[in-house]
């Protein structure tokens, strides 16, 4: 059986002997097309790139305009929050004005009834006498 190296057609063509085969026709890398798996994995990967850089150019005015809304609305609450705390603080002050005194009241009844069992008072702060609390300086 003899076989014949110069058929026609079969793409398995040897060259005569003595010529020198075309490197031409050497095995290379695929050229990036878009008709493999990856030239179309490419395409879709650099148009999600141009979407998104759309979608940010498009959205940055939005996002500014969210911004300045929430600005707005934080001025607002600052607004309304502002007497609401001043009243809680005047509210505060009042009650503790009252806790002050009735603690003086009842720091003047101790005393007065460990004067009437006979023991001596270790402490030389204020006695009965009712001046006007320091507390009241805050405002």
């Amino acid at each position: 059986m003899t076989d014949d190296t110069t058929t026609t057609g079969t793409g398995t063509e040897t060259p005569p002997t003595g010529a020198t085969p075309d490197e031409s026709f050497a095995w290379t890398a695929e050229p990036e097309t878009s008709t493999g798996p990856s030239g179309q994995a490419r395409e879709w990967l650099t148009q999600l790139q141009t979407m998104i850089e759309n979608l940010a150019t498009q959205a940055a005015p939005v996002a500014r305009e969210i911004g300045a809304k929430a600005a707005e609305l934080a001025a607002v609450a600052g607004d309304k929050a502002g007497p609401v705390a001043q009243r809680a603080a005047e509210l505060t002050a009042d009650a503790g004005q009252k806790l002050a005194a009735r603690s003086r009241d009842l720091a003047a009844e101790l005393r007065r009834d460990m004067a009437g069992n006979g023991e001596s008072a270790t402490t030389g702060s204020d006695t009965e006498t009712s001046e006007e609390p320091k507390t009241a300086d805050v405002m």
